[in-house]
């Protein structure tokens, strides 16, 4: 029902800017929130920030002030594409991971999250 794809990611400095963007597709009508989370090797993965459908949003502790997730809604329809982004200024190392979007749609009697294969972000001098 979703199709989910990240782009963006790559290499960042530190103090630096980067923009991720998800794709989503499919019935997004019925998506009730979109986040992007982040994992780095041998650590648990973590929410970074989230959006929902009113448009409130969520950050991770270590992220606030400094990213920001938005959403564009291109038209009120069954079927059609939306895009989740996030904005990340001040990177620091510690930003290092594998950042991926997720997508939780509910339309009775489905619940389900729906994920993207994740990019890349590295911070490095």
């Amino acid at each position: 029902q979703i199709q989910v794809a990240e782009s963006g990611g790559g290499l960042g400095h530190p103090g630096g800017s980067m923009r991720l963007s998800c794709s989503v597709s499919g019935e997004i009508a019925n998506i009730y929130v979109m986040g992007w989370y982040r994992q780095t090797p041998g650590a648990t993965r973590e929410m970074v920030a989230r959006i929902h459908s009113s448009g409130d949003t969520e950050y991770a502790d270590s992220v606030k002030g400094r990213f920001t997730v938005s959403r564009d809604n291109a038209k009120n329809t069954e079927r059609y594409q939306t895009t989740m982004s996030l904005q990340m200024n001040r990177l620091r190392a510690d930003d290092t991971a594998v950042y991926s979007c997720r997508v939780d749609y509910y339309r009775d009697p489905i619940n389900q999250s729906f994920w993207g294969r994740g990019t890349q972000v590295t911070v490095s001098s």
